[in-house]
């Protein structure tokens, strides 16, 4: 598993009611029956743990395995890198190992603060082979070169006699390519929690040792619904980045009969976070496209319908971004329709095929293009894929094998492309060859002409802001769904387009807090 995806998933489950601080419980306690096995299986008979933690969570995991093991009749000592522990849940668990006192139990803390403080503790010192150390140092990992208290405790750890166990990953080594940089513990064995790391995974067995699973409660929900902790994704802002850094978007659509929606999708992915936005319309819908906002750049292309004609100065603009929108109000022509299709052939960028794009884009050009998301209601996606049958997305149920079924067969249908389908609903359901993720945010008024304008500017924000086309997808169907429950909240079902994208930015700040 990815570690960003372990850590969406955490923040995720908060949403179903499920706190982190029940988590590090599961967790502390499932590490500690891992290491009492393990240490009964080496030295059959209960022997003292030293527990090696730093700032992160998986020191926490180590305070309340603590806990449990002073239950099974282990002395523990617990060697502390920092006390400043950044996480709130393990902050928590420390204060309770601080208020037993008077201590009635075998546990010393140590609070290894200096380099001379490391080199003179007990594991440093000790000939001993009969005890297990417990390496929740660094958490998820490290990049780059390692702080110079970490390297030598890390050294020590491998210089130690004893049974090494590393919590989810080995100390100083990449979680996501399972590199070392510079130092990483080297375990007897690595206990990971839900699943495994990417790069624990893929790694030697000489430098993780035995790898255990432990399961600590998770649901699938927490894997599959898209929440809050999917805000996680997006990449901070450098502080020093210029105009254009954030994404660069360009939209083709529009035509005589409709301006307004490639301005939503404009405005939305302006609030979603891109730097510029750029429009390619017909003249006709050009003028009113300007007046409609100053901050989108409008480029007018002649006549009133996107044609062939147009393909040149639109690849040139193209060349410019990050990504493109195709579709918001282009309509239904022969000429437009050739257009898009050479498009889909020829730009290289990430797309989003939205509205019309999706009715006249042939599905052969696009099926083996990753960097794709379509954004179809259940009349659009059944035409795309060519589908004659009554299916229907219906997946609000608590029946497990109606709700297993339905997503299998749109799965099945979706697989036929590389890319990611946004099946819009009453829960949108986002899909990508074997993947799937669940929208449930949004409401009935956002049956209203826009909101679809509007997902296709989110999603198209964020694949110029880097997300994968997936990671956009769902993101972008959930900030949707968002801005829209914020506008009901103020103006009920007669809530516009409009009113949806002005509560984007909104959303997004809140996300990120």
């Amino acid at each position: 598993m990815h570690p960003i995806d372990m850590m969406v998933t955490d923040y995720n489950c908060e949403y179903l009611g499920l706190s982190r601080l029940c988590l590090m419980e599961s967790a502390g306690k499932s590490l500690a029956e891992e290491v009492g096995k393990i240490a009964v299986y080496t030295f059959s008979k209960p022997v003292k743990v030293v527990i090696f933690t730093g700032s992160g969570g998986n020191g926490g995991d180590g305070f309340v395995a603590a806990r449990y093991l002073l239950n099974r009749g282990y002395d523990v000592d617990i060697c502390m890198l920092k006390d400043n522990i950044r996480s709130g849940e393990a902050k928590t668990n420390f204060e309770i190992l601080q208020n037993m006192k008077p201590r009635l139990s075998r546990l010393k803390i140590f609070n290894l603060k200096t380099l001379e403080d490391i080199n003179n503790c007990e594991v440093a010192k000790s000939t001993d082979s009969e005890y297990v150390i417990v390496d929740g140092l660094l958490g998820t990992g490290i990049k780059g070169k390692l702080q110079t208290n970490v390297k030598r405790a890390i050294e020590i750890i491998n210089d130690a006699g004893g049974i090494k166990i590393s919590v989810d990953v080995p100390s100083g080594m990449d979680p996501l390519t399972g590199e070392v940089s510079d130092l990483a513990v080297v375990p007897d064995y690595t206990i990971s929690f839900h699943k495994i790391k990417d790069g624990v995974r893929d790694a030697e067995e000489e430098i993780v040792g035995g790898l255990v699973t432990a399961d600590i409660g998770i649901p699938f929900e927490a894997e599959y619904f898209v929440n809050y902790g999917d805000f996680l994704r997006l990449k901070n802002r450098e502080a020093d980045s210029h105009k254009g850094n954030n994404g660069r978007l360009l939209i083709v659509g529009g035509s005589g009969d409709y301006s307004g929606a490639p301005a939503i999708a404009g405005m939305a992915a302006i609030g979603a976070g891109a730097d510029l936005v750029y429009v390619a319309t017909p003249e006709k819908s050009a003028q009113a496209i300007k007046s409609t906002s100053p901050d989108l750049i409008v480029k007018s292309l002649e006549g009133d319908k996107l044609s062939l004609n147009h393909s040149s100065e639109i690849l040139e603009l193209a060349g410019k971004v990050d990504a493109v929108i195709m579709g918001p109000g282009a309509g239904i022509d022969d000429d437009t329709s050739k257009l898009f299709n050479v498009l889909v052939s020829k730009v290289k960028k990430p797309i989003v095929l939205d509205a019309d794009a999706l009715k006249q884009v042939e599905m052969t050009l696009i099926k083996n293009r990753e960097d794709i998301i379509l954004t179809p209601h259940l009349f659009e996606f059944k035409s795309f894929f060519n589908v004659d049958d009554d299916l229907r997305l219906d997946i609000d149920s608590y029946d497990f094998s109606k709700v297993d079924g339905n997503i299998t067969e749109f799965q099945k249908i979706t697989r036929q492309i590389r890319g990611t389908v946004i099946v819009k609903g009453q829960n949108d359901l986002i899909l990508s060859g074997t993947r799937f993720r669940i929208n449930r945010s949004g409401n009935p008024g956002m049956t209203v002409g826009g909101t679809g304008d509007a997902l296709a500017g989110i999603c198209g924000s964020l694949l110029a802001q880097e997300l994968s086309s997936f990671d956009s997808a769902c993101l972008g169907a959930f900030i949707n769904g968002i801005a829209g429950d914020e506008a009901f909240e103020v103006k009920g079902n007669g809530f516009s387009a409009t009113d949806l994208v002005s509560y984007i930015g909104n959303v997004i700040k809140d996300g990120l807090c």
